[in-house]
């Protein structure tokens, strides 16, 4: 996305960013360095990319087939004992995680950059943190839980050739 800078002299601090007709307005005060520059452009594009794909999410009722999917998964696999608050996608996960269970509340979030991989792995991610439903570590117990999915193995192996590992 193209970016176009606005430096003022009467902005002392604030730093705001709009879209306008697909163009990013960047609006930095005058004395901001290249370096600073710099970091808030990478800001602001990674801003209104998480916008668009949250859009786009939205539009494809991503969280409702999520939690259709987590429902399966949890007949198929748990025997149907599982619950949960809330399971959606995030656009906000950082770059080595793809999941996320918050056992204390029952909430499940998962990268929409998953999207984009294999459906096997998708799936894996899913059965891993609906497994921490019941058990929240890592545990002999977990991963027994975890290898009823029958591709974790590759599952896993496909993450860790992209960096993330368990």
């Amino acid at each position: 996305m193209e970016v176009k800078i606005i430096r003022s002299r009467r902005r002392k601090r604030t730093i705001s960013a709009k879209e306008i007709d697909g163009i990013i307005h960047l609006h930095i005060p005058a004395h901001l360095s290249r370096e600073d520059e710099e970091k808030y452009i990478q800001w602001a594009e990674k801003r209104f990319e998480s916008r668009r794909r949250k859009r786009e999410l939205k539009e494809k009722n991503a969280d409702h087939e999520l939690e259709k999917l987590a429902r399966m998964f949890n007949q198929k696999y748990f025997g149907g004992n599982l619950s949960w608050e809330h399971i959606r996608y995030s656009t906000e996960q950082n770059g080595r995680m793809f999941g996320n269970c918050d056992t204390r509340d029952k909430t499940i979030r998962m990268s929409d950059r998953l999207l984009k991989m294999p459906k096997f792995v998708h799936d894996y991610v899913l059965v891993h943190e609906l497994a921490h439903l019941r058990i929240s570590g890592h545990g002999p117990k977990f991963w027994e839980l975890v290898n009823r999915y029958p591709k974790t193995e590759r599952a896993r192996g496909y993450l860790m050739a992209v960096g993330m590992g368990d």
